[in-house]
């Protein structure tokens, strides 16, 4: 008798809970006679939560009470803030944030010590916590789309990181914090306002793929010849009128590419002073012949 009471009680929470006008629908739809924890998906190398497209405006308050998620889908919702409560996530690996309306970061997000990948593009950010940077295990990291113009200058301890995403933002120069890291091998930094690239990218020993396209670049320093493990470098769309003698030491780029996905050179859409033009219309191979000789002339 006792039992069948508390069931009915429990079914008429659980009414109650559903019905209630403050319960949002995508939780309803989410935990309407479901445990928090049954959305959790065992792969086998981590535990994950995606709860990609669900319309949600504020993150689920049981989402705090999931410690045990190492992979956390929050994409392409309508995001307004995400609350301190996210330290409490401190096994995350991989966190997607992109496509909502985020305006800035919890400070809290510096407890997530385990975190490997961070995808915050598509959002409103117009600045990034310094707290940021105690993420030192983080690898990947995509800002693209937002509104950032300047990074903490403690984002030189983020010695980790491979991969760095800040295209379609709102940068003048290049952040000095990046050229301290040194293990970028992917620098994106195409559709800002950037007028120039400092000397000091030459420290970026090991970077493959570096893409500025679509800024307001004039000319490209002869640091940036030293970097000779290149194998993408974009600077189409640009005001370049002339090119560093010493270019043709970027032997690892094959090609004079056109396809936004081919390794390469790509320098289209650039006023650039003859001969330069016609130079180029017999490949990479003639563009280097020509600075080669060009240099040794000098």
């Amino acid at each position: 008798m006792g039992t069948e009471h508390s069931k009915n009680e429990r079914q008429r929470s659980m009414f109650f809970l559903r019905k209630g006008p403050k319960l949002p629908a995508w939780e309803d739809a989410l935990l309407s006679g479901k445990e928090p924890k049954s959305l959790l998906k065992r792969g086998l190398r981590y535990v994950s939560l995606s709860l990609i497209m669900k319309g949600m405006t504020s993150a689920p308050d049981f989402l705090w009470g999931l410690p045990e998620v190492q992979k956390l889908n929050l994409s392409r919702n309508q995001l307004v803030v995400i609350p301190p409560s996210l330290g409490k996530l401190d096994r995350l690996v991989v966190l997607n944030l992109g496509g909502n309306c985020l305006k800035c970061l919890p400070k809290e997000i510096g407890l997530l010590r385990n975190l490997k990948v961070l995808f915050v593009n598509m959002n409103c950010l117009t600045e990034l916590p310094a707290e940021l940077s105690l993420c030192r295990k983080l690898e990947v990291l995509s800002l693209s789309h937002n509104c950032i113009s300047q990074l903490p200058l403690s984002f030189t301890d983020l010695t980790s990181l491979r991969k760095l995403n800040l295209s379609n933002n709102r940068f003048v120069q290049i952040p000095l914090c990046i050229f301290a890291l040194r293990n970028l091998d992917f620098l994106h930094l195409g559709s800002n306002r950037l007028e120039g690239i400092a000397e000091s990218v030459q420290y970026l020993v090991n970077l493959q793929i570096f893409i500025i396209e679509n800024n307001n670049i004039r000319s490209l320093p002869r640091s940036l010849c030293f970097l000779t493990t290149l194998e993408l470098l974009n600077v189409d769309y640009n005001a370049i009128q002339t090119l560093p003698d010493d270019l043709y030491l970027l032997c690892r780029l094959p090609r004079i590419a056109w396809n936004p996905m081919d390794k390469g050179l790509h320098i289209a859409h650039n006023p650039l002073s003859r001969p330069l033009p016609e130079v180029i219309e017999g490949g990479l191979d003639a563009l280097f012949n020509y600075l080669r000789e060009k240099k040794e002339h000098n």
